[in-house]
């Protein structure tokens, strides 16, 4: 039988662009789709044909952005962004790679890639011939046909997955509608990516029990007017030409005549001449091994930037420059300011800015040609040979203006850390604002957050973009006893190592700079991330005052209880046992006590991680006479107090800078995945929020004499932009009203109000943005997997916004591979595609999440910003922010300010999304002040 393969091109060539890193051929054209697709057709062609039969196979593309479905409805696909501008020439490449594998490639002005397939479909169908359609597209899985009788079939073919999309597929996605339903469900519930009106408020359950019910469109429309009075009963009757808009829409065109005929497209294998002289053309050097690789071919290189200088193939150390004299520093400071930028890197005597010495200054001015400016170098005893290095003051004050320079760029990587050390080392001048500036830093998190390169350090970069592996630390200065500090190691060394630095960062920037337009991150790297930087090494410098003597008692406190859980734990065990072992923990818990369902790990111990102690305590394995539900319950304790002693009220002790008597955390901007910003040294994340432990540790963070702590926190900021990504009517009044949510959910989902009620909702409303399972809710809320589903059910029925927003979200990533804030920060999620479920289940969950916290996390960035400024423009200028914790701003000022201040705070905070975003619920602000942090709340 004639086996009919459709392949939607368009599909792979967003998948390809998404999934590689930008590539160059050796014509220095953008290359890495057509890489990508070539490798994917192969295999289709080559590979799947074999063990799969089909017999004619044919490639289907978008010919153009605008068909007749435009002219029907102006504003279809109207919010979907232009392709990447890198994306734009590699096109006709792709065409070209279609035809040297002699397959068709076929497309027709006004209609769009789906509707030839779907003519293409119906006409194999009719002469008996098996389809499948090479895509996961939920439109076109309307044409999916089950074998039988009178069809050979049709189905869908998920390369991404390696899986058959059949009836049963359609059935499971879309609560048991069939394939020939399905327009109508998409017709009810619309399409967010495709500006399909659809009837608000009406998402892919409601549709879909709405046509199973009632049959098809028409006859869910006719029944509006007696369905039970209610919003859903108003939006069918007011929304109903809309619908069947969209139903024209979402509906196939399969009448059109075929461009090519069904016989042309016969599958002959893959000819060797003009499939060869494609990749040669490109360089595709892999992919000529298939072939028979020809041995001087041109290799494609990853992406350079337009007009860069082009980089050396190898990194001379030798060449660098060290820099010894006022008159040769001269001249690279004049050359910096020839050619408009200077990448800068500082060498200092520790990790920590705020009290580690300055050692050297290194400068990159092109790929190749870097220096190191020595200033400090010298050994540790008075006895020590001192290298001929320019004078500290000298060089400074011959920097100063470079960097100050409105005209010349500074480039940095983590140039938080830079500006610090020098802003300290510029003390006695006042310091020094670098600007303007650059951080690759940034860029790379900014371009490649979630994509397995390794991390966004100096180092890893390095060998991602330039295949290149920079000098170890641990090399220059050495380990252990015998480790010298930078200072002390000889300026050849130290030049090689410090000049490093600045060129890889040049190079690096030089790669990055161009990636930000084409790939359209330029947005949250311009008005999100890029402006923090001076703004938190402001806040490092600030630091926080800490009550040494409150946290000594804490400690006392905390081993006073340690030691009676201890006590208590070796009673119930019936002897000493060291709690802190998971070894002779486990052993007590599952040999002596014989609690059931014990789990060993590859070393044979069994896990006592939290998880496993969490199920013990409420029961799971253990009879009603076993104490080992309490064991469990008060290791758990144990391990609390012990955490919290020993990061907190131990470590903050050891942490108070003497210089200034306060702690100065540091603040990451590339820790977490979705943009939020994590702290360490100390990691301030971590403290509880809502026990009694976390507030007296809270309690320690004071406020000096005359001063107090100002506390500035979004309300329920993530409900509110899940209100704004599911345009979910009810959520949105309600935070317009400024009513209680919880009480509201609790109200749609239970029928009453109470504590108990209340509680359930606001854990569900938290929850379900998680994309938590049955499972888990049922695990939170002490309940049945069964009982938990019935929750979620209602949810999203009272919110079908919601459950839209989640399904939209969960495909768009599938085929993106990533997802994006309001603000255009992107997340990739590699493993949405793995085949171990749980890693692709935990990629979804993520992915539903990641728009709204990368958004909160957005937003808050920009009030921090904004904010000094407008304290600034208030008079209040001496206002000095300290500290960002999740959803929350820390402030210390004079208390006499606190009502001058408070309206400006919660203004800027209130509005800082405007004018790039505005959002359709308000921002609520809670303030607090006190003498500590904890007070404050």
């Amino acid at each position: 039988m004639p086996h009919l393969y459709l392949v939607d091109g368009s599909g792979y060539i967003f998948r390809a662009y998404h999934r590689l890193p930008p590539l160059t051929n050796v014509h220095g054209e953008p290359v890495g789709a057509v890489y990508g697709y070539t490798t994917m057709l192969w295999r289709l062609a080559d590979e799947i044909h074999a063990a799969d039969g089909p017999t004619h196979m044919a490639v289907i593309l978008d010919k153009s952005s605008k068909t007749f479905r435009n002219d029907l409805y102006d504003q279809y696909k109207a919010h979907r962004p232009p392709p990447p501008e890198d994306l734009v020439p590699q096109f006709p490449m792709i065409r070209d790679a279609t035809r040297a594998f002699s397959l068709p490639c076929i497309e027709t002005e006004g209609l769009e890639a789906d509707d030839i397939i779907a003519c293409y479909a119906r006409e194999a169908l009719a002469q008996g011939w098996a389809v499948t359609i090479v895509s996961s597209d939920k439109d076109l899985m309307q044409l999916i046909e089950t074998p039988g009788a009178d069809s050979p079939g049709l189905d869908l073919y998920d390369t991404m997955n390696n899986r058959r999309l059949g009836a049963e597929y359609v059935a499971d996605k879309f609560f048991g509608i069939a394939p020939t339903q399905l327009g109508d469900v998409l017709a009810l519930m619309g399409d967010s990516v495709d500006n399909v009106p659809g009837v608000p408020g009406v998402g892919p359950k409601t549709a879909a029990k709405l046509i199973l019910e009632h049959g098809d469109l028409e006859s869910v429309l006719a029944a509006a007017e007696g369905m039970k009075k209610g919003k859903l009963r108003d939006n069918l009757i007011e929304h109903a030409e809309a619908a069947r808009l969209s139903k024209v829409l979402v509906t196939l065109k399969a009448d059109c005549p075929l461009p090519e005929p069904l016989e042309d497209l016969a599958l002959k294998g893959i000819p060797d001449a003009p499939l060869r002289a494609f990749l040669e053309h490109h360089g595709f050097r892999s992919l000529l091994n298939k072939l028979g690789q020809v041995a001087d071919a041109p290799r494609a290189a990853p992406a350079a930037p337009a007009g860069a200088v082009a980089e050396p193939e190898t990194f001379d150390r030798d060449a660098y420059e060290t820099v010894s004299t006022v008159e040769a520093l001269a001249t690279w400071v004049a050359e910096a300011r020839a050619r408009g930028f200077v990448a800068i890197d500082t060498e200092t005597t520790g990790l920590d800015a705020t009290r580690a010495d300055l050692v050297g200054v290194s400068l990159a001015l092109a790929p190749g040609r870097a220096c190191y400016v020595p200033v400090g170098h010298g050994g540790s005893d008075m006895f020590s040979e001192v290298p001929v290095q320019i004078d500290r003051a000298a060089m400074l004050a011959m920097l100063k203006p470079l960097l100050e320079d409105d005209s010349v760029l500074k480039i940095g990587h983590n140039l938080k850390y830079d500006m610090i050390v020098l802003d300290r080392a510029y003390a006695a001048e006042g310091g020094v604002v670098v600007a303007p500036y650059d951080d690759t830093i940034l860029m790379s998190f900014d371009l490649d957050a979630g994509v397995s390169l390794g991390g966004h350090g100096m180092d890893e970069l390095a060998k991602t973009h330039l295949s290149h592996s920079c000098i170890a630390y641990k090399d220059v200065v050495g380990t252990g006893k015998k480790q010298l500090g930078f200072q002390e190691i000889d300026l050849a060394a130290a030049t090689k190592y410090a000049a490093e630095d600045a060129d890889v960062t040049l190079r690096l920037w030089q790669r990055f700079k161009t990636r930000l337009p084409a790939e359209q991150v330029t947005r949250v790297y311009e008005m999100v991330d890029r402006p923090l930087v001076p703004v938190i090494a402001a806040m490092e410098r600030a630091g926080v005052k800490v009550d040494a003597d409150a946290l000594s008692r804490l400690s006392t406190e905390f081993a006073g209880r340690m030691a009676a859980l201890e006590t208590d734990i070796h009673a119930l065990a019936g002897g000493p046992f060291t709690i802190g072992s998971p070894k002779q923990l486990g052993d007590v818990l599952f040999e002596k006590m014989g609690i059931k369902g014990g789990r060993k790990g590859k070393s044979g111990v069994y896990s006592t991680d939290v998880t496993e102690l969490e199920r013990i305590a409420a029961g799971a394995g253990t009879d009603g006479d076993s104490p080992g539900a309490a064991i469990a319950r008060q290791v758990l304790d144990w391990r609390q107090l012990s955490k919290l002693k020993s990061t907190y009220t131990d470590a903050l002790q050891a942490q108070i800078n003497p210089a200034t008597g306060r702690v100065h955390t540091s603040y990451s901007l590339t820790g977490a995945q979705t943009g939020r910003l994590s702290s360490t040294d100390p990691n301030l994340q971590n403290i509880p929020i809502r026990t009694e432990i976390g507030r007296q540790i809270r309690d320690a963070f004071v406020a000096e004499p005359g001063n107090v702590i100002l506390a500035a926190d979004y309300s329920q900021i993530e409900l509110r932009l899940a209100a704004h990504f599911a345009d979910e009517p009810a959520l949105r009044a309600a935070f317009a009203n400024g009513d209680d949510i919880h009480s509201l959910t609790a109200q749609e989902l239970f029928g009453e109000i109470n504590r108990d009620t209340r509680g359930r909702a606001k854990t569900i409303n938290f929850a379900i943005l998680y994309g938590i399972s049955r499972w888990g809710l049922a695990g939170r809320l002490d309940v049945s997997a069964d009982e938990a589903q019935a929750m979620i059910d209602r949810y999203f029925d009272r919110f079908p916004g919601i459950s839209r927003y989640m399904a939209d979200t969960t495909q768009s990533v599938r085929d993106l591979g990533y997802t994006t804030t309001l603000f255009g920060r992107k997340t990739h999620f590699p493993r949405i595609q793995s085949k171990v479920q749980h890693e692709r289940q935990g990629a979804e969950r993520a992915a539903i999440n990641a728009p709204i916290q990368g958004t909160s996390a957005d937003i808050i960035k920009r009030a921090m910003v904004r904010m000094g400024p407008a304290l600034a423009e208030a008079g209040l200028g001496h206002v000095r922010m300290l500290l960002q914790v999740h959803d929350e701003l820390v402030f210390e000022l004079p208390q006499g300010d606190v009502d001058a201040a408070k309206p400006v705070i919660e203004r800027v905070m209130a509005t800082a999304a405007e004018p790039a975003v505005v959002l359709s619920v308000p921002l609520g602000i809670e303030i607090g002040t006190g003498a500590s942090w904890g007070a404050a709340h």
